[in-house]
């Protein structure tokens, strides 16, 4: 599907710009490129050079010229080839010298110079990073990847609703897990149920979304750890099998974790879900316009501390969700920020026993002037198969 220019988005961009001196920003992690144009290449070896003024430069392969013409929001498409005949070097030679081109006409500008991760291309196998030379090819340049952060982190209308369908893709292909999940299956077995739904039904989903991809982890019962791969251990009767998962609809994500149980579940159980989901609602709850991030984190660990988890969890409580499946802002004891109208967080708790097993909740959440607003029409907490 092609989406409309999302102005709101791109105007924000600029004006944080401006306030910063930049005159352009050259880009090449696959979502930041997707952010800037609309444009989610195949392998990664794709770049934009986004000026305050004036139209963006998309620089993509020439095998993504027809993709290009359909979705990008700019019409200045510049091509390189994958192959050259007279040239030895790899893609990324190429696609460096073509936006050098491009920028050459630019005083100031930034590059993702501390961006630490960054979000799959279509083709998801073999990530492309970024070499030494693509860094020193731009003269003498700033770091843009706070500038796109702080831009990246309050959600136009467009991008929630691009958001609403990566989360009804998520929660239908649980739906679906939920009719055929059975004792004995492997988790893997039953994690390939889950992203097939999501690639076959979700491609094409409501007639809206071109590429729906989904990534999994799970583990049932004792299996439940942070963090081990999804294997051939069993679904456990009585116990929890739990799904971290994420699913991209055309570059914009959801990531959730959702529990499901085959047959009755243990007391045991019944109680740690208790205290978790009372941890977590009041989380939900916290989570609204002015509310410190640092707070909502302490406020969530003093609650799995009094559960008798002292510690826990291992992984971090509260992130941003959008054109990747964790970026900022990030909730952090020890750090700063609030939380702001238009974000979408993920909220996830858990808690993990000594030698395996455990519970982790979590869902996306889009913050209003009245609080939050849960995307995911999937139910929290454990659910019966």
């Amino acid at each position: 599907m092609s989406w409309p220019r999302d102005d709101a988005k791109l105007d924000r961009v600029r004006a944080l710009m401006a306030e910063r001196g930049l005159d352009a920003l050259v880009v090449r992690a696959p979502d930041n490129v997707l952010y800037l144009t609309n444009f989610w290449g195949m392998k990664g070896y794709d770049a934009c050079v986004f000026p305050r003024d004036g139209a963006p430069t998309l620089i993509c392969l020439e095998a993504s010229e027809e993709d290009a013409a359909r979705t990008a929001w700019t019409d200045d498409i510049r091509l390189f080839k994958g192959y050259d005949e007279t040239d030895t070097r790899p893609p990324t030679a190429r696609v460096r010298e073509v936006a050098q081109a491009a920028a050459t006409q630019f005083g100031t500008v930034g590059l993702e110079l501390s961006l630490g991760t960054q979000a799959a291309d279509r083709m998801v196998g073999e990530p492309t990073t970024f070499t030494h030379e693509w860094f020193t090819a731009f003269g003498d340049v700033v770091d843009a990847t706070p500038l796109l952060a702080e831009a990246r982190a309050l959600k136009t209308e467009q991008e929630i609703e691009r958001m609403r369908l990566a989360n009804e893709i998520a929660a239908a292909a649980m739906e679906h897990c939920k009719r055929i999940i059975e004792p004995g299956m492997s988790e893997a077995q039953i994690a390939a149920e889950w992203e097939g739904f999501v690639h076959g039904e979700g491609t094409g989903w409501d007639g809206r979304v071109d590429l729906a991809l989904g990534f999994s982890l799970v583990w049932s019962g004792p299996g439940i750890k942070t963090f081990t791969a999804t294997s051939a251990r069993p679904v456990v009767e009585g116990e929890p099998t739990l799904f971290e998962i994420w699913v991209c609809a055309d570059g914009y994500w959801c990531d959730h974790t959702k529990n499901l149980v085959v047959g009755d579940l243990t007391s045991a159980y019944c109680e740690l879900e208790s205290g978790l989901m009372s941890v977590y609602e009041d989380a939900v709850a916290f989570a609204r316009p002015g509310a410190s991030l640092a707070e909502l984190d302490r406020r969530i660990r003093a609650g799995i501390d009094a559960m008798g988890f002292p510690g826990q969890p291992s992984h971090p409580i509260c992130h941003g969700v959008g054109a990747r499946a964790h970026e900022p802002p990030h909730a952090h004891q020890a750090g700063g920020g609030e939380i702001r109208q238009s974000m979408v967080l993920a909220i996830e708790p858990g808690c993990y026993i000594e030698g395996g097993g455990g519970l982790r909740v979590e869902d996306n959440f889009l913050i209003t002037g009245g609080g939050a607003e849960k995307l995911s029409p999937f139910p929290d907490g454990i659910v019966q198969a």
